[in-house]
């Protein structure tokens, strides 16, 4: 496969590309019983699909990704990549994929097109060959201009360009990527998008792990919700935010004076222990941050109308559509993770 021409159709496009049964990771602790990092996850993923991992700080994810990239193995269960068990077949699997790690971990003292011929002699790439996934490879991250420039002198998304470019030069046929745009400018984040979104279409398979939910939902087929070493949720992002939210959201800001008052009033558990104000569906649920209320409903419109009718109007309001943010922080809460 290169990187300017749609890959062949598969005769296997069903493969399974990883499947993980029953897998547990524990780490030892002197003095103490072992800490488990991943807590018994099951999933598979097809050829082609762009699989995400979610999760909070310390959900596992990192670690999960460890194990299938082989560099960690399970202490239970089962995992498969790439039709391989993972335990007796570490350099096989580690020949065909490809890993894009949170940090760069770049040879700064050495040129664009360096990297990529460097990283490339440890997969035994024969040098012409390997000089001309170089260029083509430069030529997908947008690089070309910069291939002779050191990558100290580099931005921070040419660097990530040129990670995920350094992960390729094996053509890959799965790639995993450990939150790929961290710390990136949108501009950086949408032009990394759209390379991940070709790698899709040319057939390369992908695991992304991110604390971006914009990004989730427009890159992944599914993914999973992580949380203290489990899955909690997997499906499609619209199947998740169908499951587990409302179609809309409120929000409704008030003076900051008034706020507790309103709160107690709107949602019914304050000192009157009335129910709440306005309920507009059975599945409506309201929220309480420090600067404003939540309402997640069917209908965040004729939610606002009702709040008028009955004289708790808000000095601003916005009806939005329920996001992956919303399912993730239902599902693991918002309670900061170090």
């Amino acid at each position: 496969m290169t990187l300017t021409e749609p890959a062949p159709p598969s005769a296997d496009q069903a493969m399974t590309m990883v499947e993980a049964r029953g897998v547990v990771k524990r780490y030892p602790v002197r003095g103490g019983e072992p800490f488990t990092a991943v807590a018994g996850v099951d999933f598979s993923l097809k050829r082609g699909e762009c699989f995400g991992v979610l999760g909070p700080n310390g959900a596992g994810k990192s670690t999960m990704m460890r194990m299938v990239s082989c560099v960690a193995e399970p202490s239970a269960g089962s995992l498969s990549v790439l039709g391989l068990p993972t335990a007796d077949n570490g350099p096989r699997i580690r020949a065909r994929i490809g890993v894009v790690p949170q940090d760069d971990a770049l040879d700064r003292e050495l040129t664009v097109r360096e990297n990529l011929l460097v990283y490339g002699r440890y997969f035994r790439i024969p040098r012409a060959e390997l000089r001309a996934r170089a260029t083509r490879l430069l030529d997908f991250a947008r690089l070309s201009e910069k291939s002779d420039q050191r990558v100290d002198e580099l931005s921070g998304g040419m660097r990530r360009r040129l990670t995920i470019a350094r992960a390729l030069i094996n053509e890959p046929e799965l790639v995993l990527l450990d939150e790929p745009t961290t710390g990136l400018d949108p501009q950086a984040r949408h032009v990394l998008w759209e390379r991940l979104f070709q790698l899709k279409q040319r057939g390369v398979t992908q695991i992304l792990t991110t604390h971006y939910m914009d990004e989730a939902e427009q890159l992944c087929d599914r993914l999973v919700v992580m949380d203290e070493g489990r899955i909690v949720a997997e499906g499609t992002p619209r199947e998740l935010i169908e499951q587990h939210c409302t179609r809309e959201v409120l929000e409704l800001r008030y003076l900051l004076a008034d706020l507790p008052g309103m709160a107690s009033r709107l949602l019914g558990d304050g000192e009157s222990g009335d129910s709440p104000l306005v309920v507009t569906g059975p599945d409506d649920r309201w929220e309480r941050l420090p600067d404003r209320l939540l309402l997640y409903t069917a209908d965040g419109e004729a939610a606002l109308a009702e709040l008028h009718r009955k004289a708790a109007a808000p000095e601003s309001a916005l009806v939005r559509r329920s996001t992956l943010e919303d399912v993730f922080l239902k599902l693991t809460g918002r309670s900061l993770v170090d």
